[in-house]
């Protein structure tokens, strides 16, 4: 073995800017200096030991003036020392000079202090040579029975790796250990000697572990963990030990360590699907995430359980634990709260639907009040959806939910009322027993709603199914009551008299200005407000809406009027009150069509909105059998298909899920090899073991691995020209947070190049974690450098540098080649992501960086451009199939992406194909990049740019 190739166990840091010592200097030292020289003097000589250096004079003088010291320090210095220092002549023979070492260790095992006997037994773990362990083993064999524990487990160790070494130094080292764990009461030494006998001779570890199998749980958790790894190997090699020590695991599900019960939970799982087994590990998870403080752990077990849920056969075991699992709900974190409730909804049934409601029913009512935490919007939002999914799958239980939600039509917060007006829309049109119900609790909230969007949907959702005479009326009262005392304009300028003169009040400026200076969108606010508060108090909803230059309700108001004066048309049969109803709806929009010209509100009324209720001003004039059908039959039908569109794909995508899961093995499958499968083809029959030790080296799900047999060449980079003096290519490796580069440099010139550095720098938000270390490469030799670089956040990046070296016997300057730089591809960090509408337009707004990217491309198609952009950006088409099927010559889509730091990008596709320049002429358009940070909106931008030309083949 060369020396390059022996095993190196201990590494120390080194200033690099410091003089080595001389020989000389340090023999003295060692010799004539008081301890502490002694010691600094030792830690020199160990440092450049490990950096090469062999001094072989001072191998005597250690063992004559050092070796003899009782100082602790250097008893441990000399470990180390006696770990490195090269122990053997060049032919391989022991150094005659060793067996006085040896001498002197056979003395420290007998040492009456436990620290210099315990740290001396863990140095001889290390040793690799027989000769020097020969005469050590009857102090080995002795210290298993020293008084101290430190001692007894460091002695396990040591016969546990001399046994594996060299078996024939100690060749009954089992049946040592077997009885010594017997008599031993300390937990740590227990926990090693069993670890040894699992390793050595698993049987007798089984014997053991059959003679105190009762008292397990009071082992200390430590042993627990070996336990149940025992168990799990032996029960996965032979089935038939399964009933034997099942038991055992359930036992050990009851431990007080949480490590040892998420443990047995995980094991019990692979050992049995019974439905007892299942439902005492999932109670075990349940009870571990509710118990554990820490939110990682939280989310970790919940993923556990979620994975249980997936098995078709388990699912029905955690149906009835949906109540235990909602006790997770009292977490305070709103990641752990969404995943339970997703858990939790996708775990009810017909059974358990009715006490999942009364719990989250009491959860809503709770967030009512509470404002001290920024996430009970949020959490409020969740428990919205959650109730609204849970009355659309079983309608039963919308009547109990509806009147709890319909209060938060006034909450202050629009997201959460928006969930509850989409959910409030979707029962009254499903459910004909519940619209009487919905309409009068509509009516009694409405005046009370104070935000405009959610006023425009409950406008509608009146308008749309008020279908009583008493109804309609009660909608045109509550219509006066928000619009106040009107005409408008005369009342407002009959309050402002004496004050203020109208003109003056409010100027309409100009055009507002809609794109910055920067080119980006300006975000505009509909509740702007300058006026006194004092005259906003006693100001009436609708009337406020007005005069902030909000029209669009206006509009909509316009549509609701005609609808139910048309409506009351049909119910009431005398022509006076007929007429007397579509006058007042008339003069309701005239006024506010009067309003909307003058110079009271903020903003003038738009075009559109003049259009719209100049429209159902001549509808209602007109009274036509169309309009009439237009405007109460066709408008409830196009809702009808849209919820009916979107309950499809709900059934699909459920559809798709339970086919997922319903995946047997057919008795023909190959069987799966560790070594040869990808990192995420792992089933639960893998070993448990071995893939937690993979996730906890980051070794899960890289996206190399998706395909085993995909090659990694199309990732290596040429760095250099064929011709140059050094040739350098590297594999780009991307994982997480960390880049590793793999350079191999060669040595393409017939000279040795002595100093050979890799010099790399980095543009963006990356950063070089380590320096790589020089080489020497022989003629025409080669060889692999590795290059940490560490990223900080979603952009492109750049590492950029050179290869530099010196020619032996050449008299010149140091020779460099320049090398080309390697883009790091962002398309590594960013992954396919979804949100509601909501969540997408709140982020639209609230994002400040945008780019604008022109579509340039040759695909003449929209929807395979779409494909295409998809594919090159690794986002997420947020916009239904259904909205993008079919042919118009127009398309426009969402986007979105997260990435693996949680930051999220948003895009929008704008596309159209010109028809007027023919069937072949290209797609033309914009596409629109939001994100929170300005490296990512450009980033994103730059790889849409780059990829949009589809390469022909």
């Amino acid at each position: 073995m060369t020396a390059a190739e022996n095993v190196c166990y201990t590494l120390i840091n080194v200033p690099m800017d410091s003089e080595p010592p001389s020989e000389i200097s340090l023999k003295n030292d060692l010799e004539k200096g008081d301890v502490k020289l002694k010691t600094e003097a030792l830690k020199k000589v160990i440092i450049m030991i490990l950096n090469g250096e062999k001094l072989p004079g001072l191998l005597m003088t250690i063992i004559r003036f050092v070796l003899p010291l009782q100082d602790h320090t250097i008893k441990k210095l000399l470990l180390v020392f006696w770990e490195i220092v090269p122990k053997t002549t060049p032919d391989g023979r022991l150094l005659q000079e060793m067996i006085l070492v040896c001498d002197a260790y056979r003395k420290d095992l007998q040492h009456p202090n436990e620290f210099i006997r315990g740290s001396t037994l863990r140095f001889l773990c290390k040793l690799k040579e027989a000769e020097l362990l020969e005469p050590l083993m009857p102090a080995i064999r002795a210290c298993l029975e020293h008084r101290h524990s430190y001692v007894r487990r460091n002695a396990v160790l040591a016969i546990y790796t001399i046994y594996r070494n060299f078996e024939h130094l100690i060749p009954d080292a089992p049946e040592l250990i077997h009885d010594f764990l017997v008599n031993e009461k300390d937990a740590s030494c227990k926990r090693n000697a069993f670890m040894m006998l699992i390793h050595a001779d698993q049987d007798r570890a089984l014997d053991y572990l059959s003679t105190c199998i009762d008292q397990v749980q009071t082992f200390g958790d430590i042993l627990q963990l070996v336990i149940v790894e025992l168990i799990y190997k032996v029960c996965h090699a032979n089935p038939s030990e399964r009933a034997r020590f099942i038991r055992c695991i359930y036992n050990l599900l009851q431990s007080s360590s949480p490590a040892v019960k998420y443990e047995a939970a995980g094991t019990l799982v692979t050992l049995s699907s019974a439905p007892t087994a299942i439902k005492a590990a999932a109670q075990c998870y349940i009870d571990l995430i509710i118990k554990e403080s820490d939110n990682n752990v939280k989310l970790i077990v919940l993923d556990r359980l979620i994975e249980l849920k997936e098995h078709p056969s388990h699912e029905r075991v955690l149906q009835d634990l949906v109540m235990d699992i909602l006790r997770v709900l009292t977490t305070p974190d709103l990641e752990v709260r969404k995943k339970t409730l997703q858990l939790a909804l996708d775990l009810v049934s017909s059974r358990n639907v009715e006490e999942l409601v009364i719990v989250l029913k009491k959860e809503v009512i709770k967030t009512n009040n509470v404002t001290e935490h920024e996430d009970t919007d949020k959490y409020r939002q969740l428990l919205v959806r959650t109730l609204h999914s849970c009355s659309v799958r079983f309608p039963d239980m919308a009547a109990n939910v509806i009147p709890v939600l319909m209060e938060f039509l006034s909450d202050n917060n629009e997201a959460a009322a928006a969930d509850v007006l989409e959910f409030v829309r979707e029962a009254i049109q499903r459910f004909d027993n519940l619209r009487p119900l919905i309409v009068e609790k509509m009516l009694e909230v409405f005046h009370a709603i104070k935000s405009v969007k959610i006023y425009r949907g409950a406008l509608w959702i009146l308008g749309e199914y008020c279908s009583t005479k008493e109804d309609i009326q009660s909608v045109m009262t509550e219509v006066r009551r928000s619009l106040g005392e009107i005409p408008i304009v005369e009342s407002e300028i009959k309050k402002e008299t004496g004050e203020l003169k109208p003109e003056e009040e409010v100027s309409v400026g100009p055009a507002q200005k809609l794109v910055t200076e920067m080119g980006t969108y300006a975000t505009q606010s509909a509740l702007s407000s300058s006026r006194p508060a004092k005259k906003e108090e006693d100001r009436p909803p609708l009337r406020g809406f007005l005069l902030d230059g909000d029209f669009f309700v206006a509009a909509s108001l316009a549509t609701t009027l005609t609808k139910i004066a048309l409506r009351y048309v049909s119910l009431v049969q005398e022509k006076k009150k007929q007429n007397s109803f579509i006058a007042e709806a008339m003069l309701l929009m005239a006024t506010i069509l009067h309003l909307g010209k003058s110079s009271l509100p903020k903003k003038p009324i738009t075009d559109d909105d003049v259009d719209r209720i100049s429209l159902c001003l001549k509808v209602l004039s007109e009274c036509s059998p169309l309009m009439n059908d237009i405007f109460n039959k066709e408008c409830r039908q196009s809702l009808s298909h849209m919820l009916s569109a979107k309950l499809e794909e709900e059934k699909l995508s459920q559809k798709k899920e339970s086919e997922k899961r319903n995946v047997t093995v057919q008795p023909d499958d190959p069987i799966s090899f560790m070594q040869l499968t990808a990192k995420n083809e792992m089933s639960s029959k893998e070993d448990q073991f071995q893939l937690s030790l993979l996730a906890a080296m980051g070794n899960t799900q890289r996206k190399e691995a998706a395909d085993p047999l995909a090659s990694k060449l199309n990732k290596v980079t040429q760095l250099t020209g064929f011709s140059d003096p050094v040739y350098a290519e590297a594999y780009v490796h991307v994982n997480q947070y960390d880049i590793v580069l793999d350079v191999l440099v060669v040595n393409q010139t017939s000279d040795t190049l002595q100093n050979c550095t890799l010099e790399l720098a980095t543009l963006g938000d990356l950063k070089l974690v380590e320096k790589p270390s020089p080489l020497t490469l022989a003629p025409h030799d080669f060889a692999n450098i590795k290059a940490n670089v560490k990223v900080a956040s979603t952009e492109n990046g750049i590492i950029f540098g050179n290869v530099v070296y010196d020619v032996s016997g050449a008299a010149s300057d140091r020779n460099c080649v320049v090398l080309s730089d390697i883009h790091i591809d962002i398309m590594d960090y960013i992954q396919p992501a979804s949100c509601t509408d909501a969540e997408f337009r709140q982020m639209w707004a609230e994002f400040e960086w945008e780019n604008k990217v022109t579509v340039n491309t040759n695909i003449i198609d929209l929807n395979e451009y779409l494909q295409h952009i998809l594919k090159s950006t690794n986002m997420k088409c947020l916009t239904p199939e259904k909205a993008l099927s079919g042919y118009c010559g127009f398309m426009a889509a969402n986007l979105y992406a997260r990435s693996i730091f949680g930051e999220d990008a948003l895009a929008n596709v704008s596309i159209e194909k010109p028809i007027h320049l023919g069937p072949e002429a290209p797609v033309t358009g914009h596409i629109r990049i939001r994100a929170k940070s300005q490296g990512m909106a450009l980033s994103l931008g730059d790889k849409i740019n780059l990829s949009q030309k589809k390469t022909s083949l």
